[in-house]
């Protein structure tokens, strides 16, 4: 299957894009906490999928959270500690781009975590979810797949490109001879960590523009009744005739190039 065209893509991102906007204004309106978790394999298109996500999205009401490596004091801490304070208020949204399953990826395959630490993750996870789902909190998390070859011509492109070259870490590099580590941690993640309140699912993002498309669609199906039509808006005719910027200090304006 080719990949698809942009115009074909944008023109099925926009009605999504619509209905996105509905869930968010349904979110607000009923007070609802949701988190969506996006893991996956280093440049199956997480950025990208949030981004085509939250491109229309009232910035009141969403959050990002793409946290660096813990520092000393994290590394101190309960594992879960430091992502508490990123969750969602009422009526919020939070993306996280990577999450609390670090340890289950990256940490466990690169051996940045003890064996006992992962064991005491996968073991702590679903029960740290249920508190979570329990408080009323809706938790949706996908796995972004892949194929290797695919994510190494993403990698290339990657490198040769000085708009995405700082998406390429140092693990990143190290990890691309650990393709097969990586789905084996995958599937031991998702064996112990997928449960009816906390459900994963995976995505197929080799072609990106398809994935993020089938993605936002299941997110949409997968929320309750999230119909929140959005009010016509009628503007009150303007009393008096429109003003125009006066700036006394001319000096301070930026030197116009275009």
């Amino acid at each position: 299957m080719s990949d698809m065209k942009r115009k074909d893509y944008e023109a099925a991102l926009e009605p999504l894009q619509r209905e996105l906007l509905d869930a968010q204004r349904w979110l607000m309106e009923e007070g609802k906490r949701l988190v969506v978790i996006f893991e996956g394999r280093d440049a199956a298109g997480k950025g990208g999928v949030i981004k085509a996500i939250t491109q229309v999205l009232n910035t009141r009401g969403f959050r990002i959270v793409a946290l660096s490596k813990p520092s000393e004091a994290e590394q101190g801490q309960w594992y879960f500690q430091r992502y508490i304070s990123h969750l969602p208020s009422a009526g919020e949204i939070v993306l996280f781009d990577r999450s609390w399953y670090n340890r289950a990826g990256v940490e466990q395959v690169m051996g940045f975590c003890s064996d006992a630490q992962y064991r005491q993750f996968l073991q702590q996870c679903p029960v740290f979810e249920k508190l979570l789902t329990d408080s009323g909190t809706l938790l949706l998390k996908y796995w972004l797949t892949v194929d290797q070859a695919l994510q190494e011509e993403r990698f290339a492109e990657r490198a040769a490109d000085p708009f995405k070259r700082w998406k390429i870490s140092p693990i990143d590099i190290a990890a691309r001879e650990k393709y097969a580590e990586y789905g084996k941690a995958r599937d031991a993640m998702i064996a112990a960590t997928h449960t009816a309140n906390a459900p994963w699912f995976l995505a197929d993002f080799n072609d990106q523009r398809r994935g993020r498309l089938n993605l936002i669609r299941h997110l949409l199906d997968w929320l309750p009744d999230h119909q929140e039509p959005e009010k016509p808006l009628k503007l009150p005719k303007l009393k008096g005739k429109p003003g125009r910027e006066n700036v006394a200090d001319e000096g301070r304006w930026i030197k116009a190039r275009w």
